[in-house]
């Protein structure tokens, strides 16, 4: 019995991805990187238009009240969904910043490896689903 624990302790618990593993994940973030940028630039040219093509129209017309309205909702949603797209690309090039440091894919509260299922879906993430539901408990 005292040969079998001995056997399993002697397995190395995985520390971090491989290589080859962070070159996928690299991928996978500079591609979702280069999509949210070209989103962010969409949106910020949304926030930054300025109506040029209503004083260029040549049909008499007047704005009514809730057409200002309804413009100004736009540029307001557009102006928070380009600061949240702002926040997930520095959030993925933080993430970049761990792969070439090695770091990348380890949790920072448990030191555990996010599984790589995760990383797929949220390639930034910084703890694993477990950590963070401790996390938001403890609040």
């Amino acid at each position: 019995m005292e040969e079998n624990r001995q056997t399993v302790e002697q397995v190395p618990e995985k520390t971090r991805y491989s290589d080859e593993e962070l070159a996928e994940f690299k991928t996978i973030i500079l591609d979702m990187l280069e999509k949210a940028k070209n989103e962010y630039n969409t949106l910020r040219r949304v926030v930054m238009h300025n109506g040029n093509n209503d004083i260029e129209d040549t049909t008499p017309s007047f704005k009514t009240v809730e057409d200002d309205g309804a413009m100004q909702l736009s540029r307001e949603e557009a102006s928070q969904l380009a600061q949240r797209q702002y926040k997930f690309i520095q959030n993925l090039e933080a993430a970049l910043v761990r792969i070439e440091n090695k770091t990348y894919g380890v949790c920072r509260v448990t030191g555990k490896l996010i599984p790589k299922e995760r990383l797929r879906l949220v390639p930034h993430a910084t703890l694993t689903v477990e950590a963070k539901e401790k996390m938001s408990k403890g609040r």
